[in-house]
């Protein structure tokens, strides 16, 4: 199984735990990443220039996945009670409950491409169905943390969910703002992509007993992607920031390069 890759003895003579500190610097240019592309897409909206709205509003959703996602393995450089208030915020802005997704998120890492792990639903369907199957993505993993998560687990997800219902309420019923309805459809599209762009990409026609996943070595797409795409690497190594991937990336290939042989694209 999978889990084999993870106890790759090679592994061992990787250094890691040198990556996963934070500067000041880092910490605040992680809180902000996905603000200017916010910004962007609430300007470009309040003109009516959708089209270029909703590229600013993709690259907000790819910038708050890499928020979310450090934030799930407590690698932001925040203390607990820091990320997990950080979930809850972009719960509300990017939609849905983070921290049901957090506790899938984890799950997968814990039986990667195993009948356990609901995240990686989509990866073994062919592209279309990928696709099609994202409305039901976020309620699957909705569903699965309400009835296997712990108490804790399920107090944020209702929080969460609660804070959605009154946001969309707000924006829907009080504030008359075109640019916030604007901003919570596109949102609702976004999540509904998941299954494909954040699972399918990175986990497709993987051989499952013996690769994990995709992973990306093109400088200028890792750029682009904001080092989203460095998968195996993530996989191997959880607790190393996105913002440090690509270090990772360039020790890995010294020392297991048979391991990062599948690219994203």
């Amino acid at each position: 199984m999978a889990i084999e890759v993870m106890h790759d003895p090679r592994l061992k003579s990787v250094e890691w735990r040198d990556l996963c500190t934070l500067t000041r610097a880092d910490v605040v240019g992680e809180l902000l990443i996905s603000t200017p592309w916010l910004v962007l897409s609430f300007v470009l909206a309040y003109y009516e220039q959708y089209f270029f709205a909703l590229g600013a509003s993709f690259m907000f959703f790819l910038c708050g996945l890499r928020q979310v996602h450090n934030a799930y393995h407590y690698a932001i450089g925040l203390s607990r009670a820091g990320h997990e208030w950080l979930m809850f915020i972009l719960s509300i802005v990017m939609l849905g409950s983070m921290h049901a997704v957090q506790f899938n998120h984890l799950r997968h890492h814990r039986h990667c491409l195993e009948e356990e792990d609901v995240e990686a639903a989509s990866a073994k369907m062919p592209w279309w169905k990928a696709l099609l199957f994202g409305p039901i993505f976020p309620i699957l993993l909705h569903k699965t943390a309400l009835t296997k998560g712990s108490k804790r687990i399920k107090r944020w997800v209702n929080a969460e969910l609660l804070a959605n219902v009154v946001w969309i309420g707000l924006v829907m019923f009080v504030f008359n703002s075109e640019v916030l309805v604007y901003h919570v459809i596109v949102m609702f599209i976004a999540q509904c992509l998941t299954a494909f762009f954040a699972v399918w990409t990175v986990h497709h026609d993987c051989d499952f007993e013996q690769e994990i996943g995709r992973t990306i070595r093109n400088r200028f797409k890792s750029v682009i992607s904001y080092n989203m795409f460095f998968h195996v690497e993530h996989h191997l190594f959880p607790t190393v920031p996105t913002r440090k991937l690509h270090i990772l990336a360039l020790r890995l290939d010294k020392v297991t390069p048979d391991l990062t042989k599948r690219m994203v694209f």
